[in-house]
């Protein structure tokens, strides 16, 4: 479903830059030639050779030469017109990639003179390779997930197992070659990605070449070196033996491996741009850490649960529990502020794309909250449940030892009056020996020590009844009780008594353990399932534009139109008769001429602030020639609504007719003239 939803959907790329500005400003009609075309983006960016490539009216590239930066600031692109440019319109298609190593494209227009008659059409290897991307966004979340499998796995077994353990044997091995592979991948799709070319481009070595000296390369790289010398650690740890407890030094160069390796994505991602870098890449660094103990050791938690559930005590469990919450508290502090850092104001949480996936992204973390909470309720009750069957089977043992020591005085005394009352009944006088023989006091040790305690209960009572029997003058009957020879009523001496009565270890174990950490396996599994969500949201969330960027881009959109620079710019204000229900639309229509045009509408609320609706739905009739109304088709662009395919087929006076809806129920629809050339 997801390899679906990414090729069907494949389109521009959305990441934290976005174009803010540009020199020519889009749509604009000049009196004479440029000397450049300037860009500025949110953050700062990297150039490709060809990142900015101009096309003149004839469909004919422009030489422009290497592109570069202006005034050396890093989130801007500039490239040099050449003189004598001939009148018309001129299409600038540009593709740069972001700060957090995301490409991003785009195309804009300028006329000199007058504008052209028909529209320049861009080439077709400007055109993103819909497969390239989606392989590369898919091995990214496969190198997600296994970066928490990896780290996970190991502190697991480091801090709560505190040794090797050969059920996650596998599962650590897993791990560290499924990132091993997906990086593998990630550094061999990073050209065609960034060109927006086809998997072919993969095998082309200038291609690579650019690719290994880029800053998203050299992380890659990296990150295969640390996996290297992780493969080195774990070989080492794994020959010390299954039973022998890792050493501090593995200890501490497991943990600086793991810092690194989240090192490498905080060193290519946002983090390492925009403001307060160092403290952003500290907090990103703690943030997938922590992330990394927290779901990879409830996948570790839930492998031991089904493989060797006997194996996982309650201190284990209760152990891993002390280590999540601790995870849990690094990931809401470094989150808030990671929320903060890109949102920056409680408006974007509403008005943005990026606040509404990070909204998306809280709800979850509260559900695999609530599952943890179960979680640690089971942790606590399995506790209870071992300590109370110790306690039980120290008390059985005390009283099979005492039952013991009774049994065998009840034997002694019965023998003695067993062989007096014979004596008595026979009337004839036996002599005893003062002395037995070393072998035969021997023999009689020995076989008074063999005698289990249920053997010496039955033998006491069959003893006391042959007594009581004796006393009364009758002699012992063949076969009887406590008569020679008789078959021995103390019953099997093979665990059925009381030390057996209960069946098999495993039974009597089964009986008090089992129930909490059957629950314990569900309540892992379910919260394991929603963990696997959060991280698909955090990745989602690592590639939508930043609140904060959003509001930039609408703030200089709304400054351009009231400086007059577009082709055409509307206020239309609007009230649907509501407390807060007024405020006005600021409409920009470039290049405002027949055929091909872009709008941008930016809605502002009664404080004249930026505000955000549910729906903005604009369209254009030409009333003269019974044209329209043809539907401008606004989407939501977070902080701002924009098409850039609205089709205008005639010149004349058009009417610009606005609906603006602000709840479910309440709308208003206002409308204004605007004149196409």
């Amino acid at each position: 479903m997801l390899l679906l939803s990414l090729l069907g959907g494949a389109g521009s790329a959305s990441a934290h830059a976005a174009l803010k500005g540009s020199d020519p400003v889009d749509g604009s009609v000049l009196d004479a030639a440029p000397r450049d075309v300037t860009l500025r983006f949110t953050e700062s960016v990297s150039l490709l050779a060809d990142s900015i490539r101009v096309v003149d009216p004839e469909n004919r590239a422009v030489d422009t030469g290497k592109p570069g930066r202006a005034g050396d600031r890093a989130d801007t692109a500039r490239v040099t017109l050449p003189t004598g440019l001939d009148d018309g319109t001129y299409t600038i298609a540009w593709r740069v990639i972001s700060a957090d190593s995301h490409p991003i494209s785009g195309a804009l227009i300028f006329s000199i003179g007058e504008p052209s008659a028909t529209a320049a059409v861009l080439p077709d290897d400007l055109a993103e390779d819909p497969l390239t991307a989606s392989l590369y966004d898919i091995t990214r979340y496969f190198a997600y997930g296994a970066l928490a499998l990896l780290i996970g796995v190991t502190f697991f077994l480091a801090v709560v197992l505190r040794g090797p353990g050969e059920a996650l044997r596998k599962l650590l091995l897993a791990g560290w070659l499924a990132l091993l592979l997906s990086s593998a991948t990630l550094l061999l799709l990073r050209g065609p990605y960034e060109r927006g070319s086809g998997i072919g481009a993969a095998l082309d070595l200038s291609v690579l070449r650019d690719t290994l000296v880029s800053r998203p390369g050299l992380a890659l790289l990296a990150r295969l070196g640390l996996l290297a010398l992780a493969a080195v650690l774990l070989v080492r740890v794994r020959r010390q033996g299954e039973r022998q407890e890792w050493g501090k030094g593995a200890l501490v160069c497991g943990a600086l491996l793991s810092v690194g390796l989240a090192g490498t994505w905080a060193a290519a991602e946002h983090a390492s741009a925009g403001i307060q870098v160092p403290v952003a890449m500290t907090s990103s660094v703690l943030h997938l850490l922590a992330m990394a103990v927290w779901l990879g050791g409830l996948t570790a938690l839930l492998t031991v649960l089904y493989r060797a559930p006997r194996t996982l005590t309650a201190a284990v469990v209760d152990r891993f529990s002390r280590l999540a919450f601790a995870s849990v508290v690094v990931l809401v502090v470094t989150g808030v502020y990671q929320s903060w850092r890109g949102l920056g104001s409680w408006s974007a949480f509403t008005s943005t794309a990026y606040g509404e996936v990070l909204v998306a992204k809280l709800v979850a973390v509260l559900m695999l909250l609530v599952a943890a909470a179960f979680s640690r309720r089971w942790t606590g009750r399995l506790g209870a449940a071992e300590r109370a069957r110790r306690a039980g089977d120290e008390t059985g043992a005390g009283a099979v030892a005492g039952e013991s020591v009774a049994g065998s005085r009840g034997a002694v005394g019965a023998a003695v009056t067993a062989a007096v009352t014979v004596s008595a009944a026979v009337a004839a006088p036996v002599r005893v020996p003062e002395r037995v023989g070393a072998a035969e006091a021997d023999a009689a040790s020995d076989a008074s020590d063999s005698s289990n305690a249920s053997k010496s209960s039955s033998s006491s009572n069959s003893s006391s009844s042959s007594g009581a029997a004796d006393s009364s003058g009758a002699p012992d009957a063949p076969g009887a009780p406590g008569a020679p020879g008789a078959p021995d009523s103390s019953g099997p001496t093979d665990g059925s008594g009381p030390a057996g009565a209960s069946g098999s270890p495993d039974d009597e174990d089964d009986a008090p353990g089992d129930m909490p950490r059957q629950a314990l396996r569900r309540s892992v599994l379910a919260e394991f399932t929603v963990a696997v969500v959060v991280l698909v949201i955090t990745t989602v969330l690592t590639g939508t534009l930043p609140g904060r960027a959003a509001a930039e881009i609408a703030e200089e959109s709304a400054g351009q139109a009231a400086g007059g620079v577009t082709a055409s710019s509307s206020v239309l204000p609007f009230d649907v008769g509501t407390p807060n229900g007024h405020g006005k639309v600021q409409i920009d229509l470039g290049p405002g001429r027949v055929g091909k045009n872009s709008v941008q509408a930016v809605v502002f609320g009664p404080d004249d602030g930026i505000a955000t609706v549910p729906e903005l739905r604009l369209t254009f009739t030409l009333k003269a020639q019974k044209i329209g109304p043809i539907d401008a088709k606004l989407t939501d662009r977070g902080g701002y609504w924009a098409t850039d395919t609205l089709q205008l087929p005639l010149p004349g006076k058009w009417t610009m007719k606005l609906t603006v809806r602000t709840t479910e129920i309440d709308q208003v629809t206002v409308e204004k003239s605007v004149r196409v050339s």
